[in-house]
């Protein structure tokens, strides 16, 4: 009796592992999705454990910030140490190799090309896994390079990049031995994502750690290389992913493919200038052109609001039942937020009252996770029943994982916000509020950002648990497949054997 995989619109057949539907010379999805199977588990299993690690460290920071004496006897666990982690963790033991699988996957859709060579992914996706933990590892024992978003030591640094090179030159193999020549708008923002991380990654090590520039320079490179990994990365993968998704699941054609376009270049030429905060200690025309910059991005901002507009007009209440909809759905809308408050923080007027509070820190876990890790859920819940033949082994688990994570968003980013602009009018007004009085009327905003990392991490507990167990069942079936295997010969011999005996029983 067969299983069949309901997280994607269309069921998926999962009563074998291997199949072999598409007529002579051509290759069905089907064997697409299975050839990706191996590296696929690699990466989101890896990744789905380092959420799970990161939310739990990133709740123990936030306790410590209305409650110092929380494990505070040892050094490992201090804030400076455990904040720094849980950042890390999520980006790199999550975002990216997620975002390394989704892409994997959706190109060889695209390209209508099966995966090639699956040891290097596999290899380069464990590889990529021993970086992080070598790296996160050195973080907490104190070997941490300072600069945000770049804390890892040379140990886990120059694996995660080898990995990343290996798995993005298969991706782009697979590019490149696509069967048609025309170019679907994902393959457009996944394929500029391939080639952005080595260059922004190699250029700040090298600026930063290996052959380090002086003074102020070194906070620009820094700003520069943060903004265009956490805004132009994930903007670039994750808009890749939702183009991709929501007409799949809709049934609805892309609106339109020259606005995508549009929408394409016009985020790439804008999001790459910004970062630099107004009145930072540069010369002047860094954070005007910055801030000019941050301004323009509301053309992309529009172009991609019109996509995903009409291409879901319409369409919301017959998919709202899809969990991979739901997932990059809100992962759109968040995006769209985190836009919005990424260019009022551009603004000189606005940033007076939100720089230096946790109205920054607020933008960042949208665009983190409410963004990009919502919308790599929704391609993962998608992905892995199609690429394994298998349904998840809890499938309703899913939708609970929506709903803790979205409560969970909510609880962290809005208070963080709101804290952050009060925060922000007290600093302003130094001769009315004391500096420790604003620091005490952080405690509430920030008790209810604890609340929501604590759902969060619940959420991301049940998508582990689906991943593993999704992986273990594939195990359990590969096992039965062998013993099949293995016994079907000594069936036929026994029979053999037993015909031979009837024969010289009858002579």
């Amino acid at each position: 009796m067969s299983t069949n995989a309901k997280f994607g619109g269309a069921s998926v057949p999962a009563s074998r592992l291997v199949s072999s539907l598409a007529p002579p010379g051509e290759i069905s999805s089907t064997d697409i999705d299975r050839s990706c199977c191996i590296p696929l588990l690699a990466l989101f299993g890896g990744a789905a454990l380092w959420l799970v690690v990161g939310s739990v460290l990133a709740l123990i920071a936030s306790i410590k910030f209305h409650a110092p004496d929380f494990l505070a006897n040892c050094a490992c666990l201090t804030y400076g140490r455990l904040q720094p982690v849980a950042d890390d963790a999520l980006l790199y033991g999550f975002c990216l190799p997620a975002g390394l699988g989704v892409a994997l996957w959706l190109l060889a859709r695209l390209s209508g090309t099966p995966l090639r060579g699956a040891i290097v992914p596999i290899v380069a996706a464990n590889l990529w896994h021993l970086g992080v933990f070598v790296g996160l590892a050195g973080i907490l024992i104190g070997d941490s390079s300072g600069f945000a978003w770049l804390e890892f030591p040379r140990g886990g640094s120059v694996p995660i990049f080898f990995a990343y090179l290996l798995l993005a030159l298969w991706s782009i193999m697979i590019f490149a031995g696509r069967r048609g020549r025309t170019l679907y708008p994902s393959q457009w923002f996944l394929v500029a994502a391939l080639f952005w991380f080595p260059w922004i990654y190699s250029s700040a090590n090298l600026f930063l750690l290996t052959s380090p520039v002086r003074g102020v320079a070194q906070a620009v490179i820094g700003w520069w290389f943060a903004n265009n990994l956490l805004v132009v990365w994930t903007g670039l993968v994750g808009l890749g992913a939702a183009f991709y998704f929501l007409p799949k699941i809709t049934g609805r054609p892309l609106q339109s493919h020259y606005l995508a376009l549009f929408a394409f270049w016009t985020f790439i030429l804008f999001a790459t200038w910004c970062g630099i905060p107004p009145g930072a200690p540069v010369p002047a025309w860094m954070p005007t052109l910055s801030a000019v910059a941050a301004a323009w991005l509301l053309v992309p901002w529009l172009a991609v609001f019109l996509v995903v507009w009409q291409t879901v007009h319409g369409s919301v209440r017959s998919s709202w039942n899809n969990t991979t909809f739901c997932f990059v759905g809100s992962g759109i809308d968040a995006f769209l937020l985190s836009g919005l408050m990424l260019m009022a923080m551009a603004c000189p007027q606005i940033s007076r009252f939100t720089n230096f509070t946790w109205f920054g820190s607020a933008e960042t876990q949208l665009r983190l996770y409410g963004f990009f890790a919502m919308t790599m859920f929704g391609a993962v819940y998608y992905i892995l029943p199609r690429a394994v033949g298998l349904e998840f082994p809890f499938p309703k688990l899913a939708r609970v994982h929506f709903w803790l994570s979205l409560a969970g968003i909510a609880l962290l980013v809005v208070p963080l916000a709101i804290g952050g602009i009060v925060q922000g009018w007290k600093l302003q007004h130094p001769d009315i509020v004391a500096f420790a009085d604003t620091t005490k009327a952080m405690l509430p905003f920030l008790r209810v950002s604890t609340t929501g990392l604590l759902l969060m991490l619940l959420g991301n507990l049940l998508f582990f648990a689906n991943v593993m167990g999704l992986t273990l069942r594939w195990k359990i079936a590969l096992l039965k497949q062998f013993i099949a295997f293995v016994k079907s010969p000594l069936e036929t011999t026994s029979a053999s054997a037993s015909l031979r005996r009837d024969k010289e029983v009858r002579a």
